[in-house]
């Protein structure tokens, strides 16, 4: 007669969702034997999570301040279960205050803004982080400093939702008024052929051609906080403006400046950004969660990253995504490449 094998008394992980969290974020676990002996317990490396809920299949804890990227383990008693991949941001910078996407140089520096609010006169408006992740001021006279966007050369555009004007800066942080006129001009993209879109929050966006000729390319719901916008890969113009509802949408407006709903049941939906893949993160939340979600190309979601208060992000030349909460930036080691945002 065979014997049979003692039962597994530790604990063990199935899965963890979503893959991705900051400070702040929550982690729900599935698995089994969580709660054998005593109430779960959770390090993310060496430091403890609090636990929000806890059972023997379901576990979903906080990620504390000061976790890295690392090994999840959840223990019961004295057993403990084998340790679980995540990746968990680290601070890059704080004391700020983005309200959109963060910008990102061909270098991999990053550009942010302390915006302030409206009307409010700031010490720096801009904020570049070297490869280093060192602070430093960028550019200090511009009131409400909004959007961010590259052009192919490299030059830095700044939108004011204070003036309705988009600057440029040069590298030294040199600035000069681009175009005037956008309302409260708030986010900003290129597409393929260096037409600059403006998203004017109570309902235009515009487009202006490299020679500085404005167009009105198309109108949408005003929005009570921001427009947001970025190119998806077959050339579209995607936009978030979060309005008073819970159920948003990512809308989807075709060369010829037709809308259309993309996908729609998001809360609060601002800063985008697609993959190589062609796969579109919204900072937003779903069914009540919120971080950063994926969307699929064809119009699956889920909850990529999980963490309070984001505004925008973007993909560095690392594979990283940079994070960009309310007043703080976060890199999370993704692995995963940016499409380019030209276009």
């Amino acid at each position: 007669m065979a014997l049979r094998k003692p039962p597994e008394h530790k604990p063990q992980i199935s899965q963890v969702t979503p893959p991705a969290a900051i400070a702040g974020g929550e982690l729900q676990i599935r698995g089994k034997g969580f709660a054998r002996a005593d109430r779960p317990r959770v390090t993310i490396g060496d430091v403890g999570a609090p636990v929000i809920i806890g059972s023997d299949s379901l576990v979903i804890a906080r990620v504390p301040e000061g976790a890295t990227a690392g090994e999840l383990i959840i223990a019961t008693g004295d057993q403990a279960s084998d340790s679980w991949a995540c990746d968990i941001g680290i601070l890059v910078a704080e004391s700020l205050h983005p309200v959109a996407n963060p910008a990102i140089d061909s270098m991999g520096n990053i550009y942010t803004t302390f915006s302030g609010s409206r009307g409010q006169k700031v010490p720096v408006a801009v904020y570049k982080v070297d490869l280093n992740f060192n602070l430093k001021p960028f550019i200090n006279e511009l009131m409400n400093a909004t959007g961010l966007a590259f052009d192919a050369e490299g030059t830095l555009y700044i939108s004011s939702r204070y003036d309705g004007m988009v600057y440029q800066a040069t590298p030294n942080g040199n600035l000069s008024v681009f175009v005037e006129g956008m309302g409260v001009a708030t986010g900003i993209a290129f597409d393929r052929d260096h037409n600059l879109y403006v998203g004017d929050r109570s309902g235009t966006i515009f487009k202006i051609s490299p020679n500085r000729q404005i167009f009105v390319f198309a109108t949408l719901e005003p929005s009570i906080a921001a427009y947001h916008l970025a190119f998806g890969p077959e050339g579209y113009l995607y936009v978030t403006g979060p309005t008073t509802s819970s159920f948003d949408s990512v809308y989807r407006i075709s060369h010829e400046g037709e809308v259309e709903v993309f996908y729609r049941g998001l809360g609060r939906p601002q800063g985008m950004a697609f993959d190589e893949e062609g796969r579109l993160y919204v900072a937003s939340s779903l069914a009540g969660r919120k971080g950063v979600v994926r969307i699929y190309p064809d119009r699956r979601a889920d909850l990529f990253l999980s963490g309070p208060g984001i505004v925008g992000l973007a993909f560095a030349p690392s594979r990283a995504m940079i994070v960009a909460t309310t007043n703080a930036l976060h890199r999370v080691d993704v692995g995963i490449k940016g499409r380019p945002l030209v276009g």
